[in-house]
């Protein structure tokens, strides 16, 4: 889990030198076609068995929502702090408690509700609107943890008829043609230069999801998924030495809120398992 949230950071890093440079759309499209070559070549074996799908529906609406919720995170992180962007996003395993909910009928009892409003609140400490710092670009990391923790429920919904590789290969399929179909629209020759950056976008891409996907094989979700605020580090760290982004103390005592209400949701996951055997 750390080293595919490693990658992760690495290809947003990318992606926020290049965003100087080229439009969002063409970034996106860069990463889900090159994802899709890697895909394709781990899955072709199996190919049949991949695309088998009882629910094209359901798998075209969690594409769009991966897909939405990656275009807002890569507009957030390249208008305002890598860090900044990284923590709000942490709201999304809260988010995915409260759909989880309302889709699935999980469990939602009062302790929950608290660490998910407390959630929102370090959210809203880091965001800070009505005051000089607030950015409207600091929405967009917002609105992506809300994609994709959409996203998030209706995979587990899926999860339960349907193998990891069909979702995988769906995702990334239909987020390939999606951005493949807009990206004429926002199209800039790359400079020679900036090619091997736009390949070290796919590569860290595909990296990144094999290693999360590899750590959910490992082990059980509820014990990696602590694990994912590791972005917090790291992006921190890459803000600082790539853009020389130094996050004020108020991004800081958020992100710590945002990320207590995350691993309390998950201590109090493991509490309900083990009260129920």
């Amino acid at each position: 889990m750390i080293v595919g949230i490693f990658f992760l950071c690495c290809m947003d890093s990318v992606v926020k030198i290049l965003s100087e440079r080229y439009a969002i759309l063409q970034l996106v499209w860069i990463r889900f076609t090159g994802q899709m070559v890697v895909v394709l070549v781990i899955v072709f074996p199996h190919i049949r068995n991949a695309v088998r799908t009882q629910h094209i529906g359901l798998q075209v609406l969690r594409s769009v929502l991966s897909f939405t919720g990656t275009i807002a995170f890569f507009i957030g992180f390249s208008n305002i702090d890598l860090a900044a962007a990284a923590a709000i996003l942490q709201v999304s395993p809260l988010m995915i408690v409260v759909l989880a909910y309302l889709v699935l009928g999980e469990r939602f009892g009062w302790r929950r509700l608290i660490a998910v409003c407390v959630g929102l609140a370090g959210s809203l400490i880091i965001i800070r609107p009505g005051t000089s710092m607030f950015s409207v670009y600091a929405l967009f990391p917002l609105l992506a943890a809300a994609g994709f923790s959409g996203f998030a429920v209706a995979t587990r919904f899926l999860s339960r008829v349907e193998g990891v590789w069909t979702s995988f290969f769906y995702v990334t399929f239909i987020s390939a043609i999606i951005s493949s179909a807009v990206v004429p629209f926002y199209w800039t020759t790359p400079a020679v230069e900036d090619l091997w950056l736009m390949i070290l976008v796919g590569l860290f891409a595909s990296a990144g999801q094999f290693f999360l996907i590899k750590s959910l094989f490992t082990a059980n979700a509820s014990t990696v998924a602590p694990f994912g605020y590791s972005a917090l580090v790291f992006s921190a760290i890459f803000g600082m030495i790539l853009f020389a982004e130094f996050p004020d103390m108020w991004t800081y005592i958020g992100a710590v809120v945002v990320a207590a209400a995350g691993v309390f949701v998950w201590y109090r996951e493991l509490v309900t398992k083990e009260a129920t055997g």
